[in-house]
């Protein structure tokens, strides 16, 4: 008599999963695709959750710029103002700045609504750049998501220009000035810079035409751009599966974390309401941008200690430390004092993100896929490029409010000018070898803990009278977290007396890509396992989450 083994009992389906997979299968015959997509897997470490502020702030702009612009008027046709600010009464101002008055003073909510929308977009930037930090420390960057990393910079680029353009609309005394900077700018461009510039004011600056146009820029065509280029992100991200830090379980085969439903969206639902908390509570106790305080814009004013957006502050310090220089040939003039800082400092910065993957690829050889991601310490020269960049726009960011320092701490201002065009180039320098050393300490730290064990704080006395302390082995996880390290790809050198050496390493530049690549691979200082000094004992095991 034969005994058929039963098959085993499948899991039954969580009711909130089943239900619109059923609903849908019923209409779209799209119940395979829910089923499997409804239970995708998400990482749940902490750093993967900078990227949704990005993406809430993005909503929170479109809602309340939705609502902003049911009452502003891009004019900049002169009017009178008549409205309950007393201070401006009478005052002749553009109808983009009576409007802007009117939000602020007579439509319910709509001053909360102004300054939600204004800090949601400095948190928009601010989350991108973030992220994009992230990816760049941890390697995210690497195949298969080139493609996603390039979206990533233009989805950068494209919020520094809608926050110029959303900037500039109130067309008040602040904005105004901004906008001087920038058709200084459009001038310093050879050739066609005074054809730029009558194209965006409609003829002699200021204009009546620009407010018209960045409003179209503003609304229309850099917002439907960025909701492409998001969506685009998002499926991406979807498709390739998200990377994942080192640890128990994790491997370039699997995605260990929560499932998208309900696990991942109770996560993401409760961190967009968090969000939209703290926005609405800087808009609600946080002044920003009061306009009335300013007034209209007129090119004959001026005032004092005028800054720009945090994320465009780096560019007002590179004009501020640049030094006068001019280029005259064939009866032109080329303000080489504007053009420089306007162009490169951010040139450097957008095409070095743009080259490191393929030149990081170049160097390494490495064209393996990447799922699990860098901890940024085990990779030091890349860590140390990273801090160094940070460190360059810091300084121009500073830089950019010379005045007020100087004016606070009682410094001079040529001397504040003179260390900003010092620490440029020395600041990057510092902060790289600094950031050098730092990663190879934590590493051999990591080195220390695995090898010789955790400290337990018992002193034992031996028989000669030596007083040691015992070490306990790492915790499973964290010991996982710290060997889940990849090693850095390096191309091989050609052995000493080798007469054909390989292609990649013939001629100059061959010799000069497998020195480049021993110098970035060889940073890591290798862990050896030793007994552990003492009866301590191992730390328990801790679950982990459940792959996909």
């Amino acid at each position: 008599m034969s005994i058929v083994p039963k098959r085993p009992r499948r899991a039954a389906v969580p009711k909130v999963i089943a239900g619109p997979s059923r609903y849908l299968d019923d209409r779209l015959g799209a119940a395979g695709f829910a089923k499997r997509n409804l239970r995708k897997i998400f990482p749940d470490h902490w750093s993967f959750l900078l990227g949704e502020i990005a993406l809430y702030s993005f909503v929170i702009l479109l809602l309340t710029g939705t609502f902003l612009t049911f009452w502003f008027k891009p004019s900049m046709q002169e009017v009178t103002y008549s409205g309950p600010y007393a201070p401006l009464l009478g005052v002749e101002m553009s109808g983009a700045y009576a409007s802007t008055m009117e939000i602020s003073f007579e439509v319910r909510g709509g001053l909360l609504m102004r300054q939600i929308h204004h800090w949601a977009a400095l948190l928009f930037v601010a989350g991108l750049m973030v992220h994009m930090l992230r990816v760049f420390f941890t390697g995210a960057y690497r195949k298969p998501r080139e493609i996603n990393w390039l979206i990533g910079i233009t989805l950068l680029a494209l919020s520094l220009a809608e926050g110029l353009t959303g900037y500039s609309l109130p067309d008040d005394l602040l904005s105004g000035a901004g906008l001087r900077i920038a058709q200084g700018v459009l001038l310093s461009i050879p050739l066609v810079g005074t054809f730029l510039s009558f194209f965006l004011f409609g003829g002699e600056y200021p204009g009546d035409d620009v407010i018209t146009r960045f409003y179209a820029l503003h609304i229309l065509l850099i917002p439907g751009i960025l909701l492409a280029l998001i969506s685009a992100h998002l499926v991406l991200m979807w498709v390739q599966k998200h990377t994942q830090m080192p640890g128990k379980g994790r491997t370039n085969m699997n995605v260990v974390g929560g499932p998208f439903l309900p696990s991942f969206m109770a996560k993401s639902g409760a961190y967009f309401l968090f969000t939209l908390a703290v926005v609405a509570g800087l808009a609600t106790f946080a002044q920003i941008n009061p306009v009335w305080l300013y007034g209209p814009y007129t090119p004959a004013d001026i005032s004092a200690g005028s800054q720009p957006d945090w994320y465009l502050g780096f560019m007002e310090g590179a004009l501020r430390i640049m030094p006068s220089l001019e280029l005259n040939a064939l009866g032109f003039t080329w303000p080489l004092n504007v053009f420089i800082p306007a162009f490169i400092p951010l040139g450097i910065i957008l095409v070095g993100l743009v080259l490191y993957p393929f030149l990081e690829q170049w160097i390494t050889g490495d064209r393996r896929e990447h799922h699990i991601a860098d901890r940024p310490r085990n990779n030091p020269h890349r860590t140390s490029i990273g801090v160094a960049a940070i460190t360059f726009y810091v300084v121009l960011l500073l830089l950019g409010a010379n005045d007020v320092i100087s004016a606070n701490f009682q410094i001079s201002l040529y001397a504040t000018t003179w260390f900003g065009r010092v620490a440029i180039f020395v600041g990057p320098l510092i902060a790289y070898i600094v950031t050098y050393k730092i990663c190879l300490g934590l590493q051999r730290r990591d080195a220390g803990m695995i090898g010789h064990g955790v400290e337990t704080g018992v002193i034992k006395r031996l028989g000669h009278g030596e007083y040691i302390e015992l070490h306990a082995p790492a915790a499973d996880d964290i010991e996982a977290h710290v060997e889940g390290r990849e090693p850095i790809a390096m191309l091989t050198a050609p052995e000493p007396g080798e007469e054909v050496p390989p292609v990649r390493a013939r001629g100059p530049l061959g010799r000069l890509r497998t020195r480049m690549s021993r110098t970035y691979g060889e940073a890591m200082v290798p862990i050896e396992h030793e007994p552990h000094g003492g009866d301590g004992e191992a730390a328990p095991e801790r679950e982990t989450e459940p792959s996909g």
